[in-house]
């Protein structure tokens, strides 16, 4: 049994790679040297032929960190790297929950001093050379360190009290943990703008001005009371542009980036916080919360079934069963399960994604909605064109053209 997990294990793995190599080769066969008549009117030659550049050299850079990914997790298994690790911190410390946390702690810095330098390329060669990066290494080194701190105190947290309720409570741990990362889910949606993102971010309220009065005229209109609208400095370590709908009653706040404010016109500001609202209006961060809960839930309840199961510790080469162990044998195994939500979540998200479009064009303006799209495409060098079946599986957005077709008329 263990040989036929082990060897599952690689299927899964293998079978992932394969086919999100293929999915990255569909979108290659869309790639075209001359300006495409859909996109015609959005994009002009030269940047065109800019995105196009830019979606080759991601591509290539992509296939090189993937395949390297690939390659270390093939040589953790075949050579039993997960069991030297956890050898490594029972001889440092045998306690369930501290043993845990040092193999955790050993895996993640590995990888990150591993994977740091396609990341340091990422962003300051690829994003650099197409004008996108505004990153310092001062702010890239403090990101880092903070990163690594809000691991340690919250996924180690977390994983700490999940084990610990596992100890004490046997079978039923499931629920208990169901509760903590449902209680813990809906604190993060409340509070995650205003204690996780200032460590990282400057977020200052909305000037008075006109597009603070026109934003107030329309949520007026519309019925919709937010006294919270920010800034923020997105320009920190990029020139692309975003907008973003946080927590839920007086806890709600809506953030733009100030890339955004530089880039768009005020009508088309507003057209894109109407698209926002509309999430909202629409119940549609209520709806994804709870799906995500029941979610967990399942996956909790699945892992609850086969936790004590000697044979998943084994497939990774340890003979004595441990709760970290086994959590990444069950992980690598529930993969195919999660894809597959993941495929209908993204269909879910993609229907929520033209009713918040429905509601800008209905209470606001659809041709402001349309340009302001338009405009964060060619800023951002998007793909207007990715092959149907990437989007099938990955995109969580409808593609621009398909947006802009489902504004007419409206």
């Amino acid at each position: 049994m263990t040989e036929i997990l082990f060897w599952i294990i690689i299927a899964i793995l293998a079978v992932d790679f394969v086919l999100e190599r293929g999915l990255d080769y569909l979108n290659t066969t869309r790639w075209s040297p001359d300006l495409p008549d859909e996109v015609k009117g959005i994009y002009d030659e030269e940047k065109y032929s800019k995105q196009q550049k830019y979606s080759k050299t991601n591509h290539r850079f992509g296939m090189l960190t993937s395949s390297f990914s690939f390659i270390l997790i093939m040589l953790m298994l075949f050579l039993k790297g997960f069991a030297l690790v956890n050898g490594w911190a029972l001889s440092i410390i045998d306690n369930p929950i501290w043993t845990a946390l040092l193999f955790f702690v050993i895996l993640m810095l590995a990888s990150d001093v591993l994977t740091t330098p396609f990341s340091i390329y990422g962003t300051f060669v690829i994003e650099e050379r197409f004008g996108f990066n505004k990153t310092t290494g001062k702010t890239f080194v403090l990101d880092k360190i903070k990163g690594w701190l809000l691991g340690a105190i919250i996924g180690g947290g977390l994983l700490a009290l999940i084990i610990f309720i596992y100890l004490k409570t046997g079978e039923l741990f499931w629920v208990y943990v169901w509760l903590v990362i449902s209680g813990f889910s809906l604190f993060m949606t409340m509070f995650y703008s205003s204690l996780i993102v200032p460590l990282f971010n400057k977020q200052t309220p909305l000037e008075e001005g006109e597009l603070k009065e026109a934003i107030n005229q329309f949520t007026e209109k519309v019925g919709f009371k937010l006294d919270n609208i920010f800034v923020i400095d997105g320009s920190k370590r990029s020139t692309k542009a975003n907008a973003y709908f946080t927590g839920l009653g007086k806890k709600k706040r809506i953030v733009l980036y100030d890339t955004l404010i530089n880039d768009l016109e005020i009508p088309e500001l507003v057209a894109v916080l109407a698209h926002e609202i509309g999430h909202y209006k629409k119940k549609h961060i209520i709806w994804s919360l709870l799906i995500g809960i029941i979610q967990t839930g399942v996956m909790l309840f699945i892992f609850s079934l086969v936790i004590d199961s000697p044979e998943l510790s084994a497939a990774l080469g340890v003979e004595k069963a441990s709760f970290h162990i086994g959590l990444i044998t069950f992980g690598i195994l529930y993969s195919p399960l999660s894809s597959i939500i993941g495929i209908f979540m993204n269909i879910f998200s993609r229907k929520n994604e033209y009713q918040a479009d429905a509601f800008a064009a209905k209470h606001y303006e659809a041709d402001a909605l349309a340009s302001a799209l338009k405009k964060l495409s060619v800023k951002n060098l998007s793909n207007l064109r990715p092959h149907p079946a990437y989007v099938f599986f990955h995109y969580s957005h409808p593609t621009l053209l398909q947006r802009l077709e489902a504004l007419k008329g409206k």
